[in-house]
Protein backbone atom coordinates (compact mmCIF):
# COMPACT_ATOMS: atom_id res chain seq x y z
CA UNK A 1 0.00 0.00 0.00
CA UNK A 2 1.28 3.56 -0.82
CA UNK A 3 0.49 6.41 1.54
CA UNK A 4 -0.10 8.34 -1.68
CA UNK A 5 -3.04 5.89 -2.55
CA UNK A 6 -4.94 6.29 1.07
CA UNK A 7 -5.34 10.11 1.47
CA UNK A 8 -7.25 9.96 4.38
CA UNK A 9 -4.67 7.43 6.13
CA UNK A 10 -2.10 9.93 5.08
CA UNK A 11 -4.60 12.53 7.12
CA UNK A 12 -4.40 10.51 10.25
CA UNK A 13 -0.52 10.15 10.05
CA UNK A 14 0.06 13.62 9.82
CA UNK A 15 -2.74 14.32 12.30
CA UNK A 16 -0.64 13.15 14.56
CA UNK A 17 2.01 14.91 14.05
CA UNK A 18 -0.10 17.78 14.14
CA UNK A 19 -1.50 17.34 17.22
CA UNK A 20 1.50 16.32 19.30
CA UNK A 21 2.90 19.70 18.16
CA UNK A 22 -0.26 21.60 19.38
CA UNK A 23 -0.02 19.77 22.54
CA UNK A 24 3.10 21.67 23.13
CA UNK A 25 2.00 25.03 21.82
CA UNK A 26 -1.07 24.84 24.00
CA UNK A 27 1.13 24.11 26.90
CA UNK A 28 3.11 26.75 26.34
CA UNK A 29 -0.40 29.11 26.91
CA UNK A 30 -1.68 26.98 30.01
CA UNK A 31 -4.65 25.56 28.07
CA UNK A 32 -5.31 22.39 26.02
CA UNK A 33 -6.60 22.05 22.32
CA UNK A 34 -10.47 21.68 23.27
CA UNK A 35 -10.27 24.39 25.56
CA UNK A 36 -8.56 26.85 23.11
CA UNK A 37 -11.24 25.37 20.68
CA UNK A 38 -13.99 26.50 23.34
CA UNK A 39 -12.42 29.88 24.30
CA UNK A 40 -12.15 30.53 20.90
CA UNK A 41 -15.56 29.76 19.65
CA UNK A 42 -17.14 31.95 22.78
CA UNK A 43 -14.51 34.94 21.52
CA UNK A 44 -16.04 34.23 18.18
CA UNK A 45 -19.48 34.40 18.84
CA UNK A 46 -18.99 37.48 21.50
CA UNK A 47 -17.46 39.69 18.71
CA UNK A 48 -20.32 38.51 16.39
CA UNK A 49 -22.83 40.20 18.64
CA UNK A 50 -24.56 36.56 19.01
CA UNK A 51 -26.03 34.67 22.05
CA UNK A 52 -23.77 32.77 24.37
CA UNK A 53 -23.86 29.31 23.08
CA UNK A 54 -24.89 26.35 25.25
CA UNK A 55 -22.86 23.28 25.93
CA UNK A 56 -24.75 21.11 23.07
CA UNK A 57 -23.60 23.70 20.74
CA UNK A 58 -20.46 23.99 22.07
CA UNK A 59 -19.89 20.40 21.69
CA UNK A 60 -20.76 20.18 17.85
CA UNK A 61 -18.65 23.30 16.75
CA UNK A 62 -15.81 21.85 18.39
CA UNK A 63 -16.86 18.29 17.55
CA UNK A 64 -17.09 16.72 21.07
CA UNK A 65 -19.58 14.70 22.69
CA UNK A 66 -21.93 16.39 25.32
CA UNK A 67 -20.29 15.04 28.17
CA UNK A 68 -16.90 15.76 27.21
CA UNK A 69 -18.04 19.30 26.66
CA UNK A 70 -19.29 19.47 30.22
CA UNK A 71 -16.39 18.41 31.81
CA UNK A 72 -14.51 20.63 29.97
CA UNK A 73 -16.69 23.53 30.45
CA UNK A 74 -16.33 22.66 34.10
CA UNK A 75 -12.46 22.94 34.45
CA UNK A 76 -12.82 26.05 32.58
CA UNK A 77 -15.27 27.40 35.06
CA UNK A 78 -12.99 26.72 38.14
CA UNK A 79 -10.15 28.14 36.38
CA UNK A 80 -11.94 31.30 35.76
CA UNK A 81 -11.49 31.41 31.93
CA UNK A 82 -15.29 30.82 31.36
CA UNK A 83 -18.31 31.67 33.31
CA UNK A 84 -22.07 30.12 33.13
CA UNK A 85 -24.82 33.41 32.17
CA UNK A 86 -27.74 30.92 34.42
CA UNK A 87 -27.87 28.33 36.54
CA UNK A 88 -27.94 25.69 33.97
CA UNK A 89 -29.34 22.33 35.05
CA UNK A 90 -30.87 19.52 33.29
CA UNK A 91 -33.18 20.57 30.80
CA UNK A 92 -32.36 24.27 31.36
CA UNK A 93 -29.94 26.36 28.91
CA UNK A 94 -27.07 28.14 30.48
CA UNK A 95 -24.69 30.06 28.30
CA UNK A 96 -21.41 30.45 28.51
CA UNK A 97 -19.02 33.75 28.56
CA UNK A 98 -15.59 34.44 27.97
CA UNK A 99 -13.92 36.24 31.50
CA UNK A 100 -11.19 38.50 31.07
CA UNK A 101 -8.87 35.16 32.35
CA UNK A 102 -10.02 33.50 29.42
CA UNK A 103 -9.39 36.46 26.67
CA UNK A 104 -5.93 36.48 28.33
CA UNK A 105 -5.71 33.34 28.07
CA UNK A 106 -6.60 33.26 23.88
CA UNK A 107 -4.50 36.77 23.45
CA UNK A 108 -1.51 34.10 25.06
CA UNK A 109 -2.47 31.24 22.92
CA UNK A 110 -3.18 33.24 19.44
CA UNK A 111 0.93 34.43 18.47
CA UNK A 112 2.04 30.62 19.14
CA UNK A 113 -0.81 28.98 17.10
CA UNK A 114 -0.22 31.70 14.02
CA UNK A 115 3.49 30.74 14.64
CA UNK A 116 3.09 27.07 14.40
CA UNK A 117 1.00 26.98 11.25
CA UNK A 118 2.32 29.85 9.48
CA UNK A 119 3.09 28.57 5.83
CA UNK A 120 6.61 28.32 6.06
CA UNK A 121 6.73 26.43 9.10
CA UNK A 122 4.60 23.40 7.43
CA UNK A 123 6.64 23.78 4.73
CA UNK A 124 3.86 25.56 2.02
CA UNK A 125 3.44 28.81 0.22
CA UNK A 126 0.59 30.93 1.90
CA UNK A 127 -1.46 29.78 -1.52
CA UNK A 128 -0.70 26.27 -0.78
CA UNK A 129 -1.79 26.67 2.73
CA UNK A 130 -4.84 28.51 1.90
CA UNK A 131 -5.89 25.42 -0.52
CA UNK A 132 -4.95 22.74 2.28
CA UNK A 133 -7.29 24.78 4.59
CA UNK A 134 -10.29 24.71 1.95
CA UNK A 135 -9.38 21.08 1.08
CA UNK A 136 -9.05 19.73 4.84
CA UNK A 137 -12.78 21.55 5.25
CA UNK A 138 -14.09 19.92 2.38
CA UNK A 139 -13.38 16.64 3.49
CA UNK A 140 -14.34 17.20 7.31
CA UNK A 141 -18.08 18.40 5.94
CA UNK A 142 -18.23 15.43 3.74
CA UNK A 143 -17.33 12.50 6.36
CA UNK A 144 -19.00 14.45 9.02
CA UNK A 145 -22.35 14.79 6.88
CA UNK A 146 -21.96 10.93 6.09
CA UNK A 147 -21.86 9.85 9.85
CA UNK A 148 -25.27 11.96 10.11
Amino acid sequence: MHDEDVPLWELVRTAHVVARGFHRVFARAGLTATGFGVLAELADRDRAGGPPPSQAELARVVLLRPQSVGELVTDLVARGLVRRDGPGGRGRRAGLELTDEGRAALERAWPLVREFTAPGAIGLDAGRAAELTAMLRTVRETVASAEE
